[in-house]
């Protein structure tokens, strides 16, 4: 019998990788950062976004000492780690941040222009000393909040409950300082969340990066609405830089640009994990905020087409097959199987959730379609089972056709159409779904 590892045997590898990793990104923090800094100063002239009001917020000097903590923070959560895998993923989040926010302020430098007040004490040394390497060149999107989102998210997985509650506030008066020390301005705040957030998308705590097995798609219609989602993403970025001179407020453009854009990825070739959606219907917190405005796209778009129809239609044996439910209508169900990658399953829900994530308007995986197709056959004597996708018209179908096929209550897909079209519900499967259905049977 192997004798067990030492606490100190364990750790050591932690601590060795966080040391390595804060050698590399200090020097390169301030390397970067300082020559973002440099760079814009030596141009004839570097514009401000700002809104008339800010000239009310308030100057805090004392705001100064939670603004400086999260220097502590920066390097203390490279070290509070369980393994060394740990720390590479929140480094990297740190060097994505970095990386992304320094190429920012060199190509679109942004100016703070208000003017501190004296300060005295140890408010008025802090200021001093940031004073030393800090300028008034690096804005939107805002360095200190985006990484403030990255060692928010890191420590709040760490703390235990009863001290999660005191983090949160100390990570809004570190949010507030970059404004009462008024050094940035206001829309620097949530496009610093935006960056802040991507990183965190990009390294995620409990899954694989959802780029990590991006192969280009082969599927014409795929990239085709790739090339589509990625326009979208360059008409609101183009917005965005149209419209920022005359309103610091259409920067916020830049949320469903960044939206549209993962989402081409996905039909690129990253496919569904874009979403980072678990099997039990729920995404994780940083992909339902940065793919919002997508998701909410396709909330309205599932009314417009829905509004006048069911919910869900009985097909036989207690299965349904439906639109993407509420709450209310999802507890109708003892089990709700879910096809689409871009919902999230409704908080609250009592119902038995299990989903298959997939990208809407693309053919149907075979693996994924079987294993659905295999659990609607087991849920049903469990109660009533509703499959769902965003329409109820393809993805959904497609699962219904080939359930229908495997248990041998239908002979060919002609006829399992059939059948749901006498049910009530006119569905559209593409050639690519009806060959993922019948090559599954095999």
């Amino acid at each position: 019998m192997g004798q067990a590892r030492s606490p100190l045997s364990q750790t050591a590898p932690v601590l060795k990788r966080a040391m390595l990793w804060l050698a590399f990104l200090a020097p390169f923090f301030y390397l970067s950062y300082g020559g973002a800094n440099w760079l814009a100063s030596q141009r004839a002239h570097v514009p401000n976004i700002a809104f008339a009001w800010e000239s009310a917020i308030p100057f805090f000097g004392w705001t100064i000492i939670p603004y400086w903590s999260i220097n502590l923070f920066y390097g203390l959560c490279l070290f509070i780690n369980t393994t060394p895998r740990d720390v590479d993923r929140l480094a990297r989040r740190y060097l994505t941040t970095q990386l992304i926010a320094v190429a920012c302020f060199i190509a679109f430098p942004l100016e703070a222009i208000f003017v501190r007040p004296a300060t005295s004490g140890l408010p008025g040394f802090m200021f001093a000393v940031l004073g030393g390497f800090d300028k008034p060149f690096n804005q939107a999107p805002s360095l200190h909040i985006a990484l403030l989102v990255v060692i928010w998210d890191h420590l709040r997985g760490w703390l235990p409950r009863r001290l999660r509650l005191l983090w949160h506030f100390w990570c809004f008066l570190i949010g507030a300082s970059v404004l009462t020390t008024w050094q940035h301005h206001v829309m620097d705040i949530p496009t610093g969340v935006l960056l802040g957030l991507l990183a965190i998308w990009l390294f995620p705590r409990n899954a694989v990066s959802p780029l990590a097995n991006f192969a280009l798609s082969g599927d014409p219609k795929s990239r085709r609405l790739g090339i589509y989602y990625l326009c979208g993403a360059v008409a609101f970025l183009g917005l965005a830089a149209l419209f920022t001179p005359l309103s610091a407020a259409a920067l916020l453009l830049l949320w469903p640009a960044v939206a549209l854009a993962i989402v081409a990825v996905g039909y690129f070739g990253a496919g569904p994990q874009i979403f980072l959606k678990r099997a039990d219907g729920r995404a994780a917190l940083t992909s339902r905020w940065l793919l919002a405005p997508y998701r909410l796209g396709a909330i309205i778009n599932v009314w417009l087409w829905t509004r006048k129809m069911p919910s869900s239609v009985v097909i036989a044996d207690g299965v349904h097959l439906g639109r993407f439910p509420r709450r209310h209508e999802a507890d109708r169900f003892a089990t709700v199987i879910d096809i689409t990658g871009e919902l999230q399953r409704p908080s609250g829900t009592l119902a038995r959730w299990c989903s298959f994530p997939t990208l809407d308007l693309t053919g149907l995986d075979k693996i994924q379609t079987r294993a659905a197709a295999d659990l609607i056959e087991i849920a049903r004597h469990q109660g009533p089972v509703l499959v769902c996708c965003a329409l109820g018209f393809q993805r959904s179908a497609g699962v219904i056709v080939h359930w229908l096929l495997i248990s041998r209550r239908c002979e060919n897909p002609a006829e399992a159409l059939r059948l749901i079209e006498r049910a009530g519900r006119r569905v559209h499967l593409p050639e690519e779904s009806i060959h993922a259905v019948t090559e599954g049977l095999q």
